[in-house]
């Protein structure tokens, strides 16, 4: 008998079962992996690792492979409203009863092995990809690369995507430290993609001492952004007259033109027409990448937690500017760098709505507030107990022409969106 038939029982149960919620390490999801017979040669797998742009990377490799006619399951954390949103199959999450019965054979075999949430969830996953047999898997990497959980898969293809600042009390607090983690996942004689526009030098070392074949953007390939779209060359194909990606943000070209250097090393294997890529570029969806929800006032949700993507943030929004003032829901982690994501978001800010987080680590408004006050001027700071007081304030005092900007963390952005959907 199953330990439990309902998905959220299981979900709580495993917030218990190892003493640290974050543990690093291959030894025990590599033990009850082997037991279930996840290491044996499995579809062709493409990892993607990176500080930003590893969802949308998966979302447009998504979007363009299933326009192609392949199947494909795609594994990403964290999610924003269901769990079931880490595991998609051909672009449809995977059912409770799916995950209950995967969750099961996990519990099963793992024996005297304890796991994290995390560990378990990506043993689960591997499972259920594993029985649909698709064409390709997508492999997002939750922490770093080297010791994350998935990285017990061997790659077919690796990519990492822009590299900053995060998680430094597991991954270093340097680019050159945190990218020499991410090249975990690089494997010898296996093509290594890199998406980021300031590379780090380690990355490429790191390949080339590993032996993993590199291709690097501005040095294998480049792109152009040009008055009808964009322009893409790689080592062997060319792209003309793209369209611009439709997730906002000018990061995306990065991502996108990583993507293409990916569909360009899987050409002869698994081709992918001009018509898919288009597609694609055009199609995809990620909710709360800087996702403009529309209505009065203006609403943008955007799971940016780190000086990078507060960076990318305050850029869309200086492209997208309004007549009023610019309303902003922080709620954050403690283990984020809060200063320097506020420091990038303070100038294309009005008024601040600070909001307590109730998830593990989570920081009280009068906590982020302490942290932030020698960037934003105290008089234009308001503190909330959670995100559904903070967003109905600043939804209620917001003029014409205003907006309001949702972001910090991705529990931050999916309280905003349980609330109004």
């Amino acid at each position: 008998m199953p330990r439990f038939n309902r998905l959220a029982e299981w979900l709580q149960w495993q917030e218990s079962l190892h003493p640290r919620s974050i543990d690093l390490g291959l030894d025990r999801v590599a033990r009850v992996a082997q037991r279930m017979e996840l290491r044996q040669p499995g579809p062709f797998t493409i990892t993607v690792a990176g500080t930003n742009g590893k969802g949308s990377s998966i979302a447009m490799l998504e979007a363009m492979l299933l326009r192609a006619g392949y199947s494909v399951c795609s594994y990403t954390s964290p999610h924003l409203l269901r769990y079931n949103e880490r595991i998609r199959i051909n672009g449809t999450e995977v059912s409770d009863t799916e995950l209950c019965s995967a969750f099961d054979a996990v519990d099963t075999r793992r024996h005297q092995d304890s796991l994290t949430c995390f560990e378990f969830g990506t043993l689960a996953a591997l499972g259920i990809i594993q029985d649909r047999a698709p064409d390709i898997r997508l492999l997002e990497v939750g922490l770093g690369g080297r010791l994350d959980a998935v990285n017990i898969i061997d790659p077919d293809i690796a990519l990492v995507t822009a590299i900053g600042i995060d998680h430094v009390v597991w991954l270093g607090n340097s680019r050159a430290a945190i990218a020499r983690e991410k090249a975990g996942i690089f494997r010898s004689s296996v093509p290594a993609v890199s998406s980021d526009p300031d590379p780090v030098d380690s990355l490429g070392e790191a390949a080339r001492k590993t032996g993993a074949r590199w291709y690097g953007l501005n040095e294998q390939y480049h792109y152009v952004i040009n008055t009808k779209g964009w322009n893409w060359t790689g080592p062997c194909t060319q792209h003309g007259s793209l369209p611009v990606p439709v997730l906002p943000g000018d990061y995306q070209f990065d991502n996108a033109a990583g993507v293409l250097m990916v569909l360009e090393l899987i050409r002869e294997r698994y081709p992918v027409d001009r018509g898919s890529i288009d597609s694609g570029l055009q199609e995809v969806r990620l909710p709360g990448r800087c996702q403009f929800t529309g209505g009065t006032p203006e609403t943008v949700l955007d799971v940016a937690h780190n000086p990078q993507g507060a960076r990318g943030l305050a850029a869309v929004l200086r492209k997208r500017p309004v007549t009023g003032n610019t309303w902003v829901v922080l709620g954050m982690l403690e283990d984020k760098d809060v200063a320097g994501f506020t420091e990038y978001l303070a100038p294309v800010a009005d008024h601040w709505c600070l909001a307590g987080l109730e998830a593990e680590r989570g920081l009280t408004a009068a906590a982020l507030g302490a942290r932030v006050s020698d960037a934003i001027n105290p008089a234009v700071i308001a503190c909330f107990p959670d995100v559904t007081a903070a967003l109905g304030h600043a939804s209620r005092a917001a003029g014409t022409g205003d907006r309001v900007v949702v972001c910090g963390s991705f529990h931050t952005v999916a309280e905003a969106m349980a609330g109004t959907v």
